[in-house]
Parts: C-alpha cells; structure tokens; sequence
C-alpha cells in the first residue's frame, strides 16, 4: 500500500502550484494551517541550497474534529501534509499523504470510516489539479 498519492503538473510554476492546491483543498472543505517553505528553513539552518520544497498543513476541521472524538491521541497525525515540490527539469510534483495508510496502525474503526472519506477528498483535490 502507498502512503501518498501524487501527480505531476505540466505548465505551472511553482507559486501557481501552491495557489491551485490550496483553491483545491478549500473546496474539499480543507484549509491550510501550516506552511513549511523547506528549502528556506534549510538554507537558514544548514546554509544549503535544496529545490523549491512547500509542505502545505490542510486541515478539515469537521474531520479534524470527528477523529479526535474517535481516538484523541490522533493529533500525533494531524493536519494532512501536501507536499509541492520543483524537480530539477522544472516540473512541479504535488503530493499527498493518503490518511488511511498513515494512520494503520491505530486500529480504531470509527476513525477507519472517517478516514476513508478524507482519503477520497484528497483525491480529488490531486486528481482535479492540472
């Protein structure tokens, strides 16, 4: 079992990838919480160059809040990190965790029907990109 899934995007830049993911993830009722510029945290810690890194932090908070009902120890897990990223040929790769995988080893079936419908909202957030 993957624990993402991805999709790389053809004629974008990567601010215009971070814009559509963040449109995308706001009509799947996601908002982002957090967001982790990687290759700027980096170069300031490490002084070293790395490509153009984003870890977007989305969060559903009707989802966010069912599950921490379920199982409250499951903010360990939370928000949802989108990754976007710029290759060295310049393509743009987004990618998404799939929650069902990551969260496997928790074994509560209430949160198991939960997370199945925040994994097909992801989906269609990567697959409706372009």
């Amino acid at each position: 079992m993957s624990y993402y899934f991805n999709k790389v995007l053809a004629g974008k830049n990567f601010e215009e990838a971070v814009e559509q993911v963040t449109e995308e993830l706001k009509k799947e009722g996601f908002g982002v919480l957090t967001e982790i510029d990687v290759s700027a945290t980096l170069k300031k810690k490490l002084d070293v160059d790395f490509k153009k890194y984003k870890i977007l932090g989305a969060c559903n908070p009707q989802f966010a809040y069912k599950s921490l009902q379920a199982e409250d120890k499951i903010g360990v897990f939370l928000p949802c990190n989108v990754v976007v990223e710029e290759h060295e040929n310049g393509e743009i790769e987004v990618t998404a965790v799939d929650p069902v995988a990551s969260m496997l080893a928790v074994g509560n079936e209430v949160l198991s029907a939960s997370l199945g419908e925040v994994k097909e909202k992801l989906i269609r957030v990567i697959s409706n990109l372009n």
